[in-house]
């Protein structure tokens, strides 16, 4: 995803958005000196081109500004091997019908070219791009009351104003890398792999890490395994996967479906997660055995997330239903895997924890790839990772393992880092940064207080991770345009979430996950992986329905914003 710049030349491989920024020649449309639109949008994924078009069509001049060098968000970004989308299509994609009657899938989950391909798509009927500023990167802003504006400055020193500032900067936009001691020294080849380069990495007789059993590490497992002479699987926590059911699509069948697609995109908004399916309408021990067996087995068969949110009702709330999800994910996994001693890494006897209280990763063939004697896991945690090498790694024992590629997949700073990164400072004159130190604080997952005209997608206390990502951003993208366009009508220069509500809205999400079998363990649901941060929920837990309810009531009485008239 184009190339560091020379201000950092010593790097080993990039870790910092502004690693992308350039300075333009061209100083026209959105690439303009001191810039004056009605919105600018930050980020050109999924979240940055539905607010584009639909802003765009409502009559506001708005641009995107982009870190990467061109739009998609994650897909332009994620380009390690194997990287690909753990939803469905056309779940996965957006509702714009002029974009969906001239676009078919060549499989269920695309992978990360499909996806390239289809942002090209998106832009060839939208004319996306011509509103896009790409490697502009925003390191800092203010919001200025008397012109009821936003400031914003970019990494190469440019200036915008705008009255609405739209962040579609998702949950994944900053990534965590572990400050392991002697990273530099390391000889051989090591990227992130939310930082891959684009040009292929020979990993052919080479012997190969990965750090990390998130989705990426699973990704590359299943790429790296029948191609690398060595796979060696650093693992903290065994990846309770389910399988993908990945299959080819044909145009005639697309074609037949796209009939009901209007009826579809409405339904992905019904259902707890976003998808086409929901929660199994019973509880768990309401069925008997042989029963509850027999759904299991349909689920599971049928694949995809269903084994996660469309089995009973009460898996994430009661734990003794919870053991019984686990239980079968258990005989089903272990029975894939040879060796006694990888069986027991990989699906461990005893539940590691809670079964769908960390996202699950799909698979296709991840637990197979440990049956080659190429593959091995390296259980790091009571030995954890102490440091790198000149050759490999070393483990806290003193253990060495020498590679030639390593892959870090370590996931990303999540939900907050994204927002905590942009450098945006609140009428107090404080960044976020030091704000949500203790803990991260919204109203209605869409807005802060002290950040008037601002606005988020698919970020803090959103349903996010929880769901969807397309059924999420055309929900809350929907609830900003119309926020936007009630404030243009009442004739409002600008409104900022009151304090007391976005306490309020903090304390309902705490509630709600207090119900659930989330605060058990630490998961990018309650904080992530990155040390210090707070422990704490990041996700409206009460599925996307319940969320639509609320935030819509909320922008029909208006009464959790301070309102400022012109």
């Amino acid at each position: 995803m184009g190339e560091p710049i020379a201000s950092h030349p010593a790097k080993k491989f990039n870790t910092e958005l502004t690693d992308y920024s350039v300075s333009h020649a061209e100083k026209t449309g959105p690439y303009a000196d001191n810039l004056e639109v009605d919105a600018l949008v930050v980020g050109a994924g999924f979240a940055g081109v539905f607010m584009l078009k639909t802003l765009r069509d409502r009559g506001l001049k708005t641009v995107v500004f982009e870190a990467g060098n061109d739009m998609g968000g994650t897909w332009r970004w994620n380009c390690y091997p194997g990287a690909g989308v753990d939803s469905e299509v056309p779940e996965y994609e957006f509702s714009f019908p002029e974009v969906w009657k001239t676009w078919n899938w060549e499989s269920n989950y695309p992978n990360y070219q499909d996806l390239r391909r289809y942002f090209d798509h998106v832009d060839k009927v939208l004319d996306i791009k011509k509103d896009c500023a790409f490697n502009t990167v925003v390191v800092g802003g203010h919001f200025d009351t008397k012109e009821g504006r936003w400031h914003i400055q970019t990494e190469d020193g440019r200036t915008t104003k705008a009255k609405y500032l739209v962040l579609g900067t998702g949950f994944a936009a900053r990534r965590y890398i572990p400050d392991w001691p002697g990273m530099d020294k390391f000889q051989g080849v090591v990227h992130h792999s939310s930082f891959w380069p684009e040009e292929k990495v020979e990993v052919k007789g080479k012997r190969c890490a990965v750090i990390g059993t998130g989705a990426s590490g699973v990704q590359i497992v299943q790429a790296w395994g029948p191609e690398a002479g060595e796979v060696k699987v650093f693992q903290r926590t065994p990846n309770l996967a389910i399988p993908m059911r990945k299959r080819s699509l044909t145009v005639e069948e697309q074609n037949r479906q796209k009939t009901f697609y209007p009826e579809l995109f409405g339904l992905r908004e019904k259902n707890f997660a976003g998808f086409f399916y929901g929660w199994y309408e019973k509880n768990t021990f309401d069925d008997p055995p042989e029963v509850r067996r027999a759904l299991y087995e349909k689920v599971w068969k049928e694949g995809g997330f269903r084994y996660w949110v469309a089995i009973y009702k009460d898996t994430l709330l009661n734990a003794e239903a919870n053991k019984e999800a686990y239980n079968f994910w258990l005989e089903k996994t272990r029975e894939r895997i040879g060796d006694p001693r990888l069986r027991d890494i990989l699906a461990p006897k005893e539940m590691p924890h809670f079964f769908g209280v960390k996202r699950p990763c799909l698979e296709n063939n991840y637990f197979e790839q440990f049956n080659r004697p190429t593959v091995d896991v390296v259980d790091i945690k009571n030995n954890p990772i102490d440091s790198f090498t000149e050759t490999g790694i070393k483990l806290k024992d003193g253990t060495v393992h020498e590679f030639d590629v390593i892959a870090v997949a370590t996931g990303f700073d999540v939900v907050t880092g994204v927002m905590t990164q942009l450098g945006l400072k609140s009428l107090d004159n404080t960044e976020l940064t030091s704000a949500w130190k203790d803990g991260a604080e919204t109203y209605l997952g869409t807005t802060v207080s002290g950040y008037p005209n601002m606005f988020h997608i698919y970020g803090v206390h959103g349903p996010t991770l929880l769901s969807n990502g397309p059924s999420t951003v055309e929900v809350q993208g929907r609830w900003i345009a119309d926020a936007i366009q009630k404030m243009e009508y009442k004739n409002i220069k600008y409104i900022n979430p009151k304090a007391e509500a976005s306490k309020a809205w903090k304390q309902r999400i705490i509630d709600i996950n207090n119900m659930t079998l989330f605060p058990t363990t630490t998961s990018t649901y309650m904080g992530g992986n990155v040390p210090g941060k707070k422990y704490e929920p990041m996700c409206w837990a009460a599925g996307i329905p319940a969320y639509v309810t609320e935030i819509r009531a909320a922008l029909d009485d208006m009464s959790g914003f301070e309102i400022v008239s012109k």
